[in-house]
């Protein structure tokens, strides 16, 4: 399956374990860069045994949107690709939890990001109302550090607290 769009989210820290115990579903992501230009990243990604390569144009100014491309390839080609990609390969399970219409992905990090769990909300529209979980914290859509691109490269465990 391939798709073309444009991705619009918002992306939160979080503040407690609760999500955990609204989730629907949760599935380990392993994931790594083949690139992570400011105009463009490229994922390779396994998401429980489906493999994806995704690629993400620059963000709006507002940091809320921008292009997604992406396109399923087998668990063995993910596997392969995850082997060029660059130093710092993210591990996370993702929850998914549905807040009346829509579903917010929350992903605890593991290895050198553990520590850090950030929910992401998509939305049809950058002024789209949503309700907002009692465990959900500061909002950081558009902070770069946040970005899987960025936390492969500078992960969480090295941020000064």
């Amino acid at each position: 399956m391939q798709q073309s769009n444009l991705e619009i989210e918002r992306k939160f820290l979080v503040k407690s374990s609760a999500f955990k115990t609204e989730a629907f579903k949760n599935t380990k992501i392993v994931q790594g860069f083949l690139s992570t230009n400011k105009k463009r990243t490229v994922r390779v990604r396994l998401k429980g045994e489906q493999g994806f390569l995704t690629i993400k144009g620059a963000s709006s100014k507002n940091g809320l949107s921008r292009f997604e491309w992406e396109k399923e390839i087998s668990k063995l080609e993910a596997e392969d690709l995850l082997k060029l990609c660059k130093k710092g390969i993210i591990d996370k399970i993702r929850y998914e939890i549905k807040v009346e219409n829509h579903i917010f992905e929350v992903d605890e990090f593991f290895g050198e990001n553990e520590g850090l769990i950030v929910a992401e909300v998509e939305l049809q529209a950058e002024d789209e109302a949503f309700t907002k979980p009692d465990w959900l914290g500061e909002e950081v859509t558009g902070n770069i550090k946040y970005y899987n691109s960025q936390l492969s490269s500078k992960p969480f465990t090295t941020w000064k607290k």
